[in-house]
């Protein structure tokens, strides 16, 4: 299918439209397939891999608004379903099972970039919440990346700060870019997160939106979901030119 690009800010940006391809990996010997959406503008100079929220899959306006507008930037993309959104089921998958999916995913992305002539590019991996911590796990448990993104860090249930979700974090050693809404409850009080972020090291940067709550809303300021997902690329885009 072919979409065109949702955002036009940030450095590099190209104005061309980008096609969307629609693509089926394999994620284990039994043939376990998970459906994708894959997009390279001809200029990319990177791929990010993003995967879904718990409750939202790759089709969700949030995720398709953001990268769309990453294409403008000159970034290459692939969203996925994690199996159990495919499936059609409401829990997500336990750990073993996402980060298995995880792997699959980012070596078909690599394989997209070399089959475009790109064997040494940069393959970064991102998600929403659920899916940017399996990311974390799956980098952690050694799945190769240039970097991750999170686009809200889902740091601890909310209510619940005493249950964090961050022992693997300080072990990670690529950089990281945490975009993360100051009134979202996975994140409050707000100074946990900044501690975590503090104890990761240099490697870790932390973008404070304020007001915005877990979905990147802003109370009394209306904004579509692709919008809002669209939003964030520019600074997603800067930081992956930037980080070393």
């Amino acid at each position: 299918m072919s979409g065109s690009t949702a955002a036009g800010s940030g450095a590099g940006a190209s104005s061309a439209a980008v096609d969307e391809l629609d693509l089926e990996i394999e994620i284990d010997a039994e043939g376990t397939a998970v459906s994708a959406v894959s997009a390279r503008p001809a200029d990319a100079s990177a791929t990010i891999v993003v995967a879904h929220g718990a409750g939202a899959g790759k089709e969700h306006p949030f995720m398709s608004g953001f990268t769309r507008a990453m294409h403008r930037l000159r970034v290459a993309t692939l969203r996925f379903n994690f199996p159990y959104r495919d499936a059609g089921r409401r829990f997500p998958d336990r750990p073993p099972v996402a980060i298995a999916t995880w792997r699959a995913v980012r070596d078909a992305a690599a394989a997209r970039a070399a089959d475009a002539g790109s064997h040494d590019e940069a393959i970064w991996v991102s998600g929403k919440s659920f899916g940017g911590r399996m990311a974390s796990m799956a980098v952690a448990d050694g799945m190769p990346a240039a970097g991750l993104v999170f686009l809200g860090y889902p740091l601890h249930p909310p209510g619940r700060p005493e249950k964090a979700r961050d022992e693997h974090l300080p072990g990670i050693t690529v950089p990281m870019l945490f975009l993360q809404g100051r009134n979202d409850p996975f994140a409050i009080p707000n100074e946990q997160l900044d501690e975590v972020v503090a104890r990761i090291g240099g490697n870790a940067t932390l973008e404070w939106l304020e007001e915005a709550n877990h979905s990147f809303e802003v109370k009394g300021r209306k904004r579509p979901a692709a919008e809002i997902g669209a939003s964030l690329a520019p600074r997603v885009a800067d930081f992956i030119r930037t980080a070393h």
